[in-house]
């Protein structure tokens, strides 16, 4: 089974930083194809903008390789605008992806900073995406 997420940045660089980590399993479940990130190419700019801050240590290649991968992996999404207020306006366009993906996919929308995005069942932690994908298993 597939499941179409767009996955934060908080979540990706929490993977990059430590893989043996929740984030890490998400992430691994994109390399896998389990998880089918859902693109934008403003999310690929924030991507490859927050990896690059020295403070992470990532190598370019690191970075370039990474970012390859989740777009080769990935389905870019025309996103449409919403009326949404968010308390960093740099969320938007992770939350217009998912809203125009579940037009016609069961997509969520996976984050560590919940408490950014509208109370919604499809706005989830890296931890409940794991156990909606462990469920499904089960």
């Amino acid at each position: 089974m597939k499941y179409y997420a767009v996955i934060d940045t908080n979540v990706l660089v929490s993977a990059m930083l430590k893989w043996n980590s929740v984030p890490g399993n998400v992430m691994e479940l994109v390399y896998i194809g389990t998880i089918v990130p859902l693109l934008d190419p403003l999310i690929v700019k924030e991507y490859r903008d927050v990896l690059n801050r020295p403070k992470f240590h990532l190598t370019q290649k690191i970075i370039n390789d990474t970012i390859e991968e989740i777009e080769r992996l990935g389905i870019y999404i025309d996103s449409v605008e919403t009326d949404v207020e968010f308390p960093d306006p740099s969320d938007r366009v992770f939350y217009e992806v998912v809203m125009e993906s579940r037009k016609t996919e069961n997509a969520y929308l996976v984050t560590g900073n919940i408490k950014h995005f509208p109370n919604k069942s499809f706005v989830v932690t890296p931890r409940e995406m794991m156990d909606i994908i462990i469920n499904d298993i089960v």
